[in-house]
């Protein structure tokens, strides 16, 4: 039957189908309204879980970076007692014998600061290269200024065989972080040295090249994980997480500050510490070549 055919829809009849067609839109509408408010209610569940699990992350992250560090524990591969990693030419680094630090065993500070501090381990020694021994700390930026000015100085001359470089790196800033960053630093290039000798200098030049800004959380152990790997080391994973030489971090520092270490850098050329007393106005490269001449 065409259209014109039709028989034609009385008023009641209209204003009913009007009705339906209205319900019918409004129970539409209803079912678009509770399923918007079910994928809103999931969303703000979802968004409240990711919320915890975030939080969550931290606060397990924040117990690990300031838990309670052992006063024991050994030193890694090729680290001294001292708290040390030596460089030597191109990418050799000085063997050590595996040993045991104790926090017990670090003496006492004296009563009166040292004009000039002695380290132990730093004096010079016959028929071998110039002795260079650096404190530091990775979130230092003054460090980072002397690396930026002196690392080329330093490594070609460690190339040419005329002096040792000896990195102590200590926790002294970890204040300066939320996360303990100067002393998860340390054992994370602890960790390099231990795994990966030759890959040490490469790491440490790194840690000042990407150094973070006092004051915020550092660099996480993820990324200093990735750090480790993106220069070839083998993986410190484990290391890394089980803070395996935090305790050998703890005794440089405490160490460093009995014998009367107050800031990074502090550097000593064949024992003698340089910017201290007679040293005070010298240049560091007039310094150290003066300690390279008088061993020839």
């Amino acid at each position: 039957m065409s259209p014109a055919n039709e028989p034609r829809q009385s008023k009641s009849e209209r204003t009913a189908a009007a009705r339906e067609k209205a319900r019918e839109i409004r129970e539409a509408q209803l079912k678009k309204d509770k399923r918007n408010k079910l994928l809103i209610g999931w969303g703000i569940v979802a968004a409240v879980v990711a919320i915890i699990v975030v939080v969550a992350l931290v606060v397990t992250s924040n117990i690990q970076n300031n838990a309670p560090v052992a006063d024991e524990g050994s030193t890694p591969a090729n680290g001294n007692v001292y708290g040390g990693v030596t460089l030597l030419a191109n990418t050799e680094v000085a063997k050590t014998e595996p040993a045991t630090v104790k926090i017990a065993d670090i003496p006492a500070p004296a009563a009166t600061p040292p004009a000039q501090v002695t380290a132990p381990g730093a004096e010079a020694e016959a028929g071998k290269p110039v002795k260079v021994v650096l404190y530091i700390d990775f979130i230092c930026p003054v460090c980072k200024n002397f690396e930026a000015q002196y690392n080329e100085t330093l490594t070609n001359l460690r190339n040419e065989g005329k002096i040792s470089v000896e990195y102590r790196p200590l926790g002294f800033l970890d204040t300066r972080s939320t996360t303990n960053y100067s002393s998860r630093a340390a054992n994370a290039a602890a960790c390099v040295v231990n795994e990966s000798p030759e890959k040490y200098a490469d790491f440490v030049n790194v840690l000042f090249e990407k150094q973070p800004a006092e004051g915020g959380a550092g660099i996480s152990d993820a990324d200093l994980k990735k750090m480790a790997t993106d220069i070839g080391a083998k993986s410190i994973d484990t290391c890394i997480e089980e803070k395996t030489y935090r305790p050998w971090v703890k005794y440089t520092t405490q160490q460093a500050s009995s014998i009367g270490v107050t800031g990074t850098p502090t550097v000593f050329v064949e024992g003698q510490q340089w910017g201290k007393g007679a040293s005070a106005q010298t240049p560091f490269e007039e310094f150290l070549q003066a300690a390279i001449d008088a061993k020839q």
